[in-house]
């Protein structure tokens, strides 16, 4: 019963607060280890993806990465794949960690593409840790239309 943590910790009147619970401190790990941070996914890579007449253009805020730690790959034909990895900070045994909320590890994001995207043509660039690649789009063409002319 030890594992199954209590809700009213087995006495009259207490009430249950949620923001106090600790649901893992019965368990015979330290919370701590749950999450590692130099195995913790960079999942938060936020991609806007917009189409202009002229291309599909992905923009990914990539803060603090330089380009040489960024891949953009086209797979398959038709799958954008975007991916990297951001190195853990070094530690220095005399620092006194406060917080730490910036992420690290490795991300990936995959797009397929449309049938009109210009695979063969995607140009990327980087400029204030915001990557942006253009997928061009092939010219749509219109249907020659040939009037008939109505007799009677």
């Amino acid at each position: 019963m030890a594992m199954i943590p209590s809700f009213f910790d087995n006495r009259r009147g207490t009430i249950f607060d949620p923001f106090t619970w600790e649901p893992f401190k019965d368990f015979p790990f330290p919370p701590s280890s749950l999450v590692s941070h130099e195995n913790s996914a960079f999942v938060n890579t936020r991609v806007d993806w917009k189409e202009t007449p002229e291309a599909h253009v992905f923009k990914a805020d990539l803060p603090g990465l330089k380009k040489e730690e960024v891949k953009v790959e086209v797979e398959d034909e038709r799958v954008l794949q975007i991916s990297g990895e951001r190195s853990v900070e070094k530690e220095d045994k005399n620092d006194t960690w406060h917080r730490v909320e910036r992420s690290s590890g490795k991300f990936l994001r995959r797009f397929r593409l449309p049938e009109n995207a210009k695979v063969d043509q995607v140009k990327a660039t980087m400029e204030n840790g915001v990557l942006t690649v253009t997928v061009p789009k092939e010219e749509v063409k219109k249907p020659d239309v040939k009037a008939i002319e109505i007799s009677g």
